[in-house]
C-alpha cells in the first residue's frame, strides 16, 4: 500500500480510542449498580477529591467545554447527587457541591478501580506496564492540552 500511514494498524488514535471504549464498557456493570453513567462517575471522582467547585473547574479537569458539562450536572442534580448554586459574588459562576447521596456513593464506588485493575492483571498485563501506560497517556494529555 502506498499510504502505509493510513492503515488502521499504524494509527495511534485507534488503540487509544478502542481501549477507552472497552474500559468504559468494563466499568458499566458497576456504574449501573450505582445508577450513574461513566461521565457522571468522572464528575463524582473530581468532587470526592475536592467538593464545592465551579462548573468551569470541573469542565477543565475533564477537558470539556462548560456547555457540554452543564446538562450532565443538571441531570446529576435531578438525581440528587449534586447541588448547583450561583455565586453571590459573581453570578456568572455556578458552584457544584455533593449532596449527602453523592457523598454516600463514594464507599461503594471506591471498589470499582480495584475491580478493573484486578481484571487487567488476570489477563497477564503487568502492574508496572499499566502504571507506565497511565503515565505515558497523562504525558500525552498534558502535551496536547497546552
Amino acid at each position: 500500500m502506498a499510504y502505509e500511514q493510513l492503515k488502521l494498524e499504524n494509527q495511534l488514535c485507534f488503540p487509544v480510542y478502542a481501549s477507552s471504549r472497552l474500559i468504559t464498557r468494563e466499568y458499566q456493570p458497576y456504574l449501573d449498580q450505582l445508577g450513574i453513567t461513566y461521565p457522571q462517575y468522572l464528575v463524582l471522582l473530581i468532587l470526592w477529591e475536592d467538593d464545592h467547585l465551579p462548573v468551569k473547574d470541573i469542565a477543565k479537569k475533564l477537558i470539556l467545554n462548560t456547555n457540554t458539562i452543564t446538562p450532565l450536572l443538571k441531570r446529576m442534580e435531578q438525581q440528587g447527587l449534586v447541588s448547583r448554586k450561583r455565586s453571590e459574588a459573581d453570578e456568572r459562576k455556578v458552584f457544584v457541591r455533593l449532596t449527602e447521596k453523592g457523598l454516600q456513593m463514594k464507599d461503594e464506588a471506591s471498589l470499582i478501580p480495584h475491580e478493573l485493575f484486578k481484571r487487567l492483571i488476570q489477563s497477564g498485563i503487568k502492574v508496572d506496564d499499566l502504571i507506565k501506560l497511565k503515565d505515558n497517556l497523562n504525558d500525552m494529555i498534558s502535551f496536547m492540552t497546552k
